[in-house]
């Protein structure tokens, strides 16, 4: 099927109502009422390759978990903040965020090609921005330029591979053009939701830009597919290196075994894993949070296990300057005791 192929066609005929989720489901429209007010605060985003690879009937699926609206997005018992990070106090200029001397990050856009229900920006995926996408990306330009200890700018979002084309290879160039910008990268997760959209056209575009970085986010192996394994190929070939930020959700990742195959798949496409992200604290994903000493407890086995080429750093992220904290296993260290030294097999403080 051509059109299956076409990244237009396939965020063209995204899964945005109600009534499409229903057919999918094969079920009334009235069985998902709980939903409709959900989708009224967070929209509705599935293409259909991505909803391909779920199961729409089963309610533990994984990748369901992270595309279909959940009645709990609506329920604040453990609190959460609309921006956990608090990105907007640290926004230079509009959409852009600058936490830390050295770097900032260009929000260019709010759509997405999947809307991820984990997300920690979904307070703008109804947000109107004004002006026009031209006069907004200059005044980052401008921001940055006038800026010298900047000297690495991430490009992100939503997803900044839905803006168009041209205005993207604009906004590189004149990003690079600034003497002090040593480094681009761009966060996507188009290899994982939309892999139709890193076209050869695309990669050879994005080559006149190195150094440039490219980070997606693959929280499953049944999300490495033929067509997101192509995809990140073609970004390696045009020279691009492509890591992985993965975010530990509650039911789709958080024990040993899935976590393992998530890094084997990412070491096989050459992928590397680069982050394991706790879940941040986004009103309305208790239901994704997994507990901390979980995470801690899959890092320790995994880090006595894998190749360290599989092994992410798994970080909470705060606001601020505080930035990434590790969370490091730590168990394989040993224990001194009235001068010697004992080695132990698990920290007293993870019983």
């Amino acid at each position: 099927m051509t059109d299956w192929c076409d990244w237009k066609w396939q965020f063209r005929n995204r899964i945005r109502s109600l009534e499409k989720l229903a057919l999918a489901l094969e079920r009334p429209v009235a069985s998902l009422a709980p939903c409709r007010p959900v989708i009224r605060s967070y929209p509705l985003a599935i293409t259909p390759y991505y909803l391909s690879l779920l199961d729409p009937a089963d309610e533990k699926d994984p990748l369901r978990r992270q595309c279909f609206p959940d009645p709990r997005e609506l329920s604040f018992s453990l609190g959460g903040m609309t921006d956990p990070l608090g990105e907007e106090r640290t926004m230079a200029v509009p959409g852009l965020i600058h936490r830390y001397p050295d770097r900032c990050l260009a929000i260019v856009t709010g759509d997405c090609a999947v809307y991820c229900r984990h997300c920690n920006r979904k307070r703008m995926w109804r947000e109107k921005k004004p002006g026009g996408v031209r006069e907004r990306l200059q005044a980052m330009v401008d921001h940055v330029a006038r800026t010298p200890s900047i000297r690495e700018v991430i490009v992100s979002g939503g997803d900044p591979l839905l803006i168009p084309e041209r205005m993207l290879d604009w906004f590189l160039g004149a990003l690079q053009a600034v003497p002090h910008v040593e480094v681009l990268r761009i966060g996507s997760r188009a290899p994982v939701t939309l892999p139709m959209r890193i076209t050869p056209e695309l990669c050879a575009m994005l080559k006149r830009h190195r150094p440039l970085w490219f980070n997606t986010q693959f929280n499953h192996v049944r999300e490495i597919t033929p067509e997101s394994a192509a995809a990140c190929e073609r970004l390696l070939t045009a020279g691009i290196p492509v890591s992985n930020q993965s975010v530990l959700l509650k039911g789709v990742n958080d024990d040993y075994e899935t976590m393992r195959d998530l890094l084997y798949g990412l070491e096989r496409i050459s992928v590397r894993p680069y982050y394991l992200f706790q879940c941040d604290p986004v009103r309305g994903t208790d239901h994704f949070r997994a507990e901390i000493w979980t995470g801690m407890e899959i890092m320790e086995k995994l880090w006595r296990t894998i190749s360290g080429l599989c092994l992410p750093r798994y970080v909470l992220d705060c606001p601020g300057d505080r930035g990434k904290i590790p969370l490091q296993p730590f168990s394989l260290l040993p224990e001194r005791r009235d001068g010697n030294i004992h080695s132990f097999e698990k920290s007293p403080q993870m019983d």
